[in-house]
């Protein structure tokens, strides 16, 4: 499928990339019920094949022991890293972190349908993503365009979806420019992240290499990318993923390389970001190495947790849902080495952490009522796991 095999794992970061469950499920009461009937979802798994990954792993997860089991591997895909879904769950995309696609600099964009019968994917085409080493992707809610960042490239760019679920030619490229204070991390873009806020008006594109999230107006029709405005971070923060509060009213950004997570109120209508508070990921006793990598809510909109790589562990905070601030609850330990992204389950019952460096994914019990987890012994073993998605089980 990939017709290149030079590929970057970089090796001078402890690498990048992102997951979050995904599920699409309208009206509340709807939702509720199907969330009540569920007892198992299927997880898509990211990986770097040159990490010794075979392509995308497909796997059982128990919803109610925690378990995971190994169903499939789709194979012959090169450094599918990072894995999104269309609303319906009909349709797959994948980057290829690669620095050479087809004989050009840059990487690639794989699109697969997905098999109800038994969740495999297959092919259907592939095209480049414009700028080399692609981290992220998202889709939109209309399923007609995929957003995609460029590490290497220092750029985003939107690609239409066809009837067929394939991808089309790049309908628009933004390019970003600059540098940080962090020679070795910081020495020109590095475009990180993609995300779309709730009306899917503005296109927020953090960027690691230039400490900005830069705002972009974003047309739902055509796709097209035209720059609002930048939300400047800390200078060598290294702002890395971004999320929204379900209420629309905040958002959270977790920063690689200053190991903090920034809190900001959103106004919608402007699509604007202020800052109200930055608080650390790490305890402050710890003074090794360390860079943060995924960040996600609970369904609940009371818990956030972010992943540290060094530090190995998720750090926990509660979420003020008036204000937005957050306070500390703990570090947990993901029982493994280099927790690149991780997962929560829609129910809210349980946290996926995918351990890159030591090959694992491990679960962990949420607590509802305070945030805490637990470990419920439950692992599988995956080769450098990058990336975790979690659809209802349609086979079940």
């Amino acid at each position: 499928m990939t017709r290149s095999t030079k590929f970057t794992r970089r090796d001078f970061l402890l690498t990048a990339g992102a997951g979050a469950a995904g599920i699409a499920l309208t009206g509340t009461r709807s939702r509720a019920a199907k969330l009540d009937s569920m007892k198992e979802m299927l997880v898509y798994v990211g990986t770097y094949t040159s990490g010794g990954a075979k392509g995308i792993y497909l796997l059982k997860f128990d919803l109610v022991s925690g378990a995971l089991s190994l169903v499939k591997t789709i194979g012959g895909i090169t450094e599918p890293s990072f894995l999104a879904l269309d609303t319906d769950q009909r349709y797959l995309y994948a980057v290829n972190e690669l620095v050479e696609f087809n004989g050009k600099p840059g990487g690639a964009v794989s699109a697969f349908s997905i098999d109800r019968k038994d969740g495999g994917l297959k092919f259907i085409d592939q095209v480049a993503s414009l700028g080399g080493a692609p981290c992220n992707l998202i889709g939109t809610k209309n399923n007609k365009f995929v957003l995609a960042a460029n590490y290497m490239g220092g750029n985003a760019a939107v690609f239409p979806v066809r009837a067929d679920g394939g991808l089309g030619e790049s309908v628009s490229l933004v390019q970003h420019t600059g540098t940080g204070p962090n020679k070795d991390r910081q020495e020109a873009a590095h475009v990180h992240s993609v995300t779309l806020d709730a009306h899917e008006r503005f296109a927020f594109v953090a960027d690691l290499g230039v400490d900005k999230i830069v705002i972009y107006k974003f047309d739902a029709g055509t796709g097209k990318l035209s720059h609002h405005s930048d939300f400047s971070a800390k200078p060598g923060s290294g702002p890395r993923h971004f999320t929204f509060h379900q209420n629309g009213k905040f958002a959270y950004l977790i920063n690689e390389l200053a190991c903090t997570i920034t809190v900001l109120s959103y106004d919608a209508s402007a699509g604007a970001l202020t800052e109200i508070q930055s608080l650390p990921t790490l305890p402050a006793d710890f003074t090794d190495q360390n860079t943060c990598a995924d960040i996600h809510i609970h369904p609940s909109g009371k818990f956030i947790y972010g992943s540290n790589r060094g530090h190995d562990s998720i750090v926990s905070f509660a979420i003020d849902e008036k204000t937005g601030k957050l306070t500390y609850i703990e570090h947990t330990a993901t029982g493994g080495k280099t927790p690149r992204n991780f997962a929560i389950d829609p129910t809210g019952k349980f946290l996926l952490a995918a351990n890159q460096n030591s090959g694992s994914i491990t679960v962990f019990a949420i607590d509802t009522e305070t945030g805490r987890l637990s470990a419920t012994g439950k692992k599988i073993d995956i080769p450098a796991p990058v990336c975790l998605k979690l659809v209802p089980n349609f086979t079940g």
